[in-house]
């Protein structure tokens, strides 16, 4: 059982007295205490911001999840080291438009370069700073700009709303809209915030789907429960969703907690861990299926519901499976009930079961259809699929009838739109 599942019962069994989520959306990365934020156009890109700066104003611990890709791009390495070397930093500095991936020996030292010059700015070592870049692959940072532009944008940094909005401008490539928010929740009669921003609307896939996700906190907890609450609800969110299919050379997950709301630390899991753990996975959520919600070209929002599996891998397999499917894909896109195509991802899964235990439905403003019922097709109404199928969000329901574990994950259609934005993505 993992901290959520633990959380939701330790909830359940002591009548309200582990803390509940009472404020959301109030803000994003500066909406804890001790954080600022800021955002600027440096030239990287020809018009938009693209340049984002975090600073905590006292040591944070630091937790972070990165790409499974082999092909791991320069910031993701340094800030692997950092990760493994410190248990705190002071900031985190972005820059989009360009990815410092697969640059070879000179992008790992602009990458360095980038941590120096933010560290330098603000008198802290270049090892408690993380960097992150995103955009085009293979093409060496323009370097002048950069390191003008941490240099000019740190004189912004303020702990405002707008100065977080700015930042979280900063550090969108394709995306269409910006992702940021925030919850507070009371722990040891405290109240804790926790601000996000993140970024990603193509090369989507899970195990670090191209998106960055920059978490701030004022809780006061330990490196190594703040670890695996990020980790566990990274499994749960992020690794939940796919776009396209493609998990990218950049992909990560980082949380700065500074300790200022003058809680108690959190070293054990108890009922303030498992609050922390509530508020993770409700901001983790939002900002997954917003991620999905503005996947380059899509029309409809899939939400993929698995019941009864026998445990927690095997749902999350089979839910995975469908949602990456680009046939299940297509097939939403044109708004056909080809069920066939879901049961054929369920198939290559690599999850065994029963297939004459399987039931499928997909639902949504339109209506509710049942589409095979325990290994049996049935009869499709069409005019009531049409009417399903028009709505923009669509619920798959998945009963394999065989265990007491669900597990969800979400994705979305693929269009003619997104072959034209990938299509010239480069140029």
């Amino acid at each position: 059982m993992n901290s959520i599942a633990r959380a939701q019962a330790k909830v359940a069994g002591l009548n309200g007295t582990v803390s509940t989520i009472v404020k959301k959306n109030l803000g994003g990365v500066t909406s804890p205490k001790g954080f600022m934020a800021a955002g600027a156009h440096t030239g990287v890109k020809r018009k938009r911001k693209d340049l984002a700066l975090i600073w905590s104003e006292v040591p944070a611990h630091v937790a972070g999840v990165f790409t499974t890709n082999v092909m791991r791009a320069a910031p993701i390495l340094w800030n692997q080291k950092v990760v493994a070397n410190t248990d705190t930093v002071r900031g985190i500095v972005v820059n989009s438009g360009n990815a410092n991936a697969c640059t070879g020996e000179l992008g790992m030292i602009n990458a360095e370069i980038m941590a120096n010059t933010y560290a330098d700015c603000m008198g802290v070592s270049a090892a408690e700073i993380i960097i992150a870049s995103t955009g085009v692959i293979g093409v060496q940072l323009p370097m002048q700009l950069i390191t003008s532009g941490i240099v000019s944008t740190c004189a912004l940094l303020a702990g405002s709303d707008s100065a977080g909005l700015s930042a979280a401008e900063a550090i969108m490539t394709t995306d269409t809209y910006v992702k940021q928010t925030s919850v507070e929740f009371i722990a040891d009669g405290k109240k804790i915030v926790i601000g996000a921003m993140a970024k990603g609307s193509g090369m989507i896939h899970p195990n670090m789907a191209t998106m960055l996700s920059f978490l701030t906190t004022d809780l006061n907890i330990s490196p190594a429960l703040l670890n695996k609450a990020l980790k566990e609800s990274t499994a749960e969110t992020y690794n939940m969703i796919s776009v396209d299919g493609d998990t990218s050379t950049n992909d990560m997950v980082a949380i700065l907690a500074n300790g200022l709301a003058g809680n108690t630390i959190i070293e054990t899991e108890g009922p303030d861990y498992f609050a922390f753990c509530q508020a993770l996975k409700e901001i983790n959520t939002g900002l997954a299926k917003s991620i999905v919600q503005d996947g380059e070209g899509a029309t409809k929002f899939l939400e993929v519901q698995v019941a009864h599996a026998n445990n927690v891998e095997e749902g999350r397999k089979l839910a995975r499976s469908i949602v990456s499917s680009s046939l299940v894909k297509t097939a939403f896109f044109g708004e056909d009930a080809n069920w066939g195509r879901i049961i054929c991802a369920m198939g290559y899964s690599g999850v065994a079961f029963a297939p004459d235990s399987v039931s499928i439905a997909i639902a949504s403003d339109g209506g509710s259809l049942k589409l095979m019922q325990k290994g049996e097709p049935l009869v499709v109404n069409e005019m009531l699929a049409k009417a399903v199928l028009a709505e923009k969000k669509i619920v798959i329901h998945i009963d394999m009838h065989c265990g007491n574990v669900a597990a969800t994950a979400w994705g979305c259609d693929l269009s003619y739109e997104y072959v034209r934005i990938n299509g010239s993505y480069r140029t």
